[in-house]
């Protein structure tokens, strides 16, 4: 899971387990809901994790913001807003995988324990 494409040991990550793990860690970081737990999806994309990764560490759109300048990466608080945005309204945005790798560049920097 955490080997380069390139390395040896390389194995893909299908969605629905990448979907469990996000879930597991909402419910660790957060605790968990009452009712019914969420169902893993099927299909992830990159808007779908980054939603994840912000419930789970209780982020708001200036932590992102913050985090993703840890990665030299500039967005704007409204560039940030159009990728929680449901999809069939006209301002939302996908996040490309530019985004997403940076910003989890930028939590190694953030959240690294030397």
């Amino acid at each position: 899971m955490v080997e380069k494409e390139e390395e040896e040991d390389f194995q893909s990550l299908h969605d629905i387990k990448l979907a469990t793990f996000l879930n597991g860690l909402i419910v660790k970081k957060r605790g968990k809901k009452e009712g019914e737990q969420p169902k893993p999806e099927k299909t992830l994309t990159n808007n779908l994790i980054l939603r994840k990764l912000k419930i789970a560490l209780n982020l708001k759109d200036e932590d992102l913001i913050q985090i993703l300048k840890l990665a030299e990466l500039n967005v704007s608080a409204h560039e940030i807003s159009a990728f929680f945005r449901n999809p069939s309204q006209p301002q939302y945005r996908p996040c490309k995988d530019q985004i997403l790798r940076n910003f989890l560049h930028g939590m190694q920097l953030k959240y690294r324990i030397d």
